[in-house]
């Protein structure tokens, strides 16, 4: 399998097909445990960081104090190159049985030859050394080339004045951004950056929001098996910091729309049911899981780690038969906005005006 099959260029770098999570393994046939993410917009990505509070509930709440930054949906990579690297040794991905073993394979490549002329002749006599210049070579590919950060959608021709948005397209970024709403905008920000830098729909911090857990990952049937991201089981230099478990990173939504599969574990698989879920979880909490009300609501962390589930920023400050922050028209607003981040998404029979282009 290639880096493409479950990162399809013509899915903005994001898997072709809507299962929960990928196949791979020797055989291909093993079940990976988490969704697999785009590529795309990574560029602006910082290393991970935390901010140290003698507080856990602050660290968890306070948004200047949540842990930011890192690739991959626990951060564990501070480098393209190294979470480039990772899936060439995983056993249920590309299952190499060692670098040796990914060295041998490039030397047997048709580009051998230039991957010599670029990192030395005797490359491929260092294989530690031969691994880590495929691991940078890697993100010099997804730096570089303008296809990982085209910034071509809709919203950016918005954002540029080039085109306006319809007014179902207005209604849905009014609820995004509305803090007493939705509040998505708090974590997925649509402001430009400095300089007019168009937003990349994630502020690249740590959340817990309770996601369902999902059968279709075969690792779920084991009733002693969960995924806690940032605490483990994947990750392992947090495994102590018990306020972290079931933290994930928060994802860009460039190209959500585009989508079979939606949060760290590809629970849901349309656009809408991913958006109920996030406005209902409270109100009606018996659509999501098996023991509505009780201690153990939330199904996909141990029970002594429910507390870390947010219940203070909206929409997660509702209960039970409260009325949801958004209706199902609503919904249907947020979702004709979220399409206008598919890159390339301008509908036909729009002008794209001539106007300045801001700086990205």
């Amino acid at each position: 399998m290639s880096c493409a099959t479950c990162h399809s260029p013509e899915h903005a770098y994001g898997p072709p097909n809507g299962l929960a999570v990928q196949l791979g393994g020797p055989e291909l046939t093993d079940h990976g445990t988490r969704a697999v993410p785009s590529l795309r917009y990574l560029r602006r990505t910082p290393i991970w960081f935390k901010t140290f509070t003698s507080n856990a509930r602050e660290r968890l709440t306070e948004t200047d104090n949540v842990p930011v930054g890192g690739f991959t949906w626990d951060g564990r990579f501070n480098t393209l190159a190294e979470q480039a690297a990772a899936p060439l040794l995983t056993a249920n991905e590309m299952a190499n049985t060692s670098v040796g073993a990914v060295v041998e394979r490039l030397a047997r490549s048709p580009y051998a030859a230039r991957f010599q002329a670029v990192f030395g002749q005797d490359i491929f006599a260092r294989p530690d050394a031969a691994f880590a210049a495929l691991g940078q070579a890697l993100q010099r590919f997804q730096l570089d080339d303008p296809s990982f950060q085209p910034y071509s959608s809709k919203f950016d021709h918005y954002l540029d004045g080039k085109v306006q948005l319809t007014a179902q397209e207005q209604r849905g970024l009014k609820l995004f951004k509305d803090r007493d709403g939705g509040n998505c905008a708090a974590c997925h920000t649509v402001e430009p950056g400095a300089n007019g830098a168009h937003p990349l729909l994630t502020d690249f911090s740590f959340a817990a929001i309770g996601v369902p857990r999902n059968p279709e990952i075969p690792a779920n049937a084991d009733p002693a098996y969960y995924d806690m991201g940032l605490c483990g089981p994947v990750r392992s230099d947090q495994k102590a910091e018990r306020a972290y478990c079931g933290l994930f990173k928060t994802p860009t939504l460039r190209n959500v729309a585009t989508r079979g599969a939606f949060f760290h574990n590809g629970r849901f698989h349309t656009l809408e049911d991913a958006l109920r879920f996030y406005v209902e979880r409270d109100t009606a909490p018996q659509k999501w899981y098996p023991h509505p009300g009780s201690k153990q609501a939330f199904d996909d962390l141990p029970e002594a780690l429910q507390d870390n589930v947010d219940h203070i920023n909206a929409p997660f400050t509702h209960r039970k038969g409260d009325r949801p922050v958004w209706s199902q028209a609503e919904i249907r607003d947020v979702v004709a906005f979220l399409k206008t981040l598919n890159d390339g998404d301008l509908p036909a029979g729009v002008t794209v005006l001539a106007s300045p282009g801001r700086a990205r």
